[in-house]
């Protein structure tokens, strides 16, 4: 199924206006979504909402749902990234930061983890995730480089190897601001970027944090460090992002010992799930 820059383009009036979003009973318990005390009113889009930052004009946090049972393979072809006209053009980041250089347009979040559903939700999903709401200055090697492109798996590893009750996901991530990121044709790039998978086993719920650090020296010199990557506690990512999670999500957090307060992955392997 394509869905074509027209159409994607009427997703941004009337199909927007009713789209439920984030759902926060998604999975059986109630996970409501972080907060931040800079942040806009929530954006509905198809599986997911984000609020922004009027600031950074980025969204400060991205909430979604992973169906895993009902995943469909869509094509991206013929799908552009396009602003949302909710709101003005000047507050959100469009194509002009991202031509003719090395920063890719990364989804917060992923797309394929929200092509679920009857195909024509699927679909509206597919092209939803090309709004620039969704989307953060990222180097090229983002993915690939973060030890062999162990970001951009957290979703998978969770299926493989944790007892995910009913295939069911919630996610929640966004960009790290800080006062001292670097600026590029005017913009504060964020260095870091975070998220948290969330779900049930056997009843309980889980919640696991992650940092990830990418190296902006590419974007003037060909010296490319290792990404790293971290296994982190919900209480480490609010100190340094602003972003309050829910109380049942600290509840379910994986006990991370002070003197250990973030764990380097080197492999999926190495996940506590």
């Amino acid at each position: 199924m394509i869905i074509d820059n027209a159409a994607a383009a009427v997703l941004d009036g009337g199909e927007r206006a009713t789209a439920t979003g984030y759902d926060p009973a998604f999975l059986g318990t109630a996970v409501p979504a972080p907060t931040h005390a800079d942040g806009t009113t929530p954006l509905p889009y198809t599986h997911f909402s984000l609020t922004m930052s009027p600031a950074r004009r980025l969204a400060i946090w991205v909430a979604w749902n992973i169906d895993g049972g009902a995943l469909k393979r869509l094509p991206r072809k013929d799908l552009e990234f396009v602003k949302d006209r909710r709101l003005p053009d000047d507050a959100q980041l469009g194509n002009e930061l991202y031509r003719d250089n090395r920063l890719d347009r990364g989804h917060l979040a992923r797309r394929a983890d929200l092509l679920w559903g009857p195909l024509p939700e699927a679909g509206r999903a597919n092209a939803d995730s090309f709004f620039y709401t969704n989307i953060a200055p990222q180097m090229d090697d983002f993915n690939q480089s973060a030890r062999a492109g162990l970001w951009g798996r957290l979703e998978e590893a969770v299926f493989a190897d944790a007892e995910v009750d009913a295939l069911r996901v919630s996610a929640f991530g966004g960009p790290v601001f800080a006062a001292d990121d670097r600026v590029y044709r005017g913009v504060l790039i964020p260095r870091e970027y975070w998220k948290v998978l969330v779900f049930a086993e056997r009843g309980a719920l889980r919640a696991r944090g992650f940092l990830l650090g990418q190296n902006l020296a590419p974007l003037e010199a060909l010296e490319l460090d290792e990404f790293r990557v971290f296994q982190v506690p919900l209480t480490a990512l609010e100190e340094r992002t602003g972003v309050r999670f829910p109380d049942v999500l600290h509840g379910a957090d994986l006990p991370i010992g002070a003197e250990s307060a973030a764990v380097p992955l080197d492999s999926l392997a190495a996940i506590r799930w």
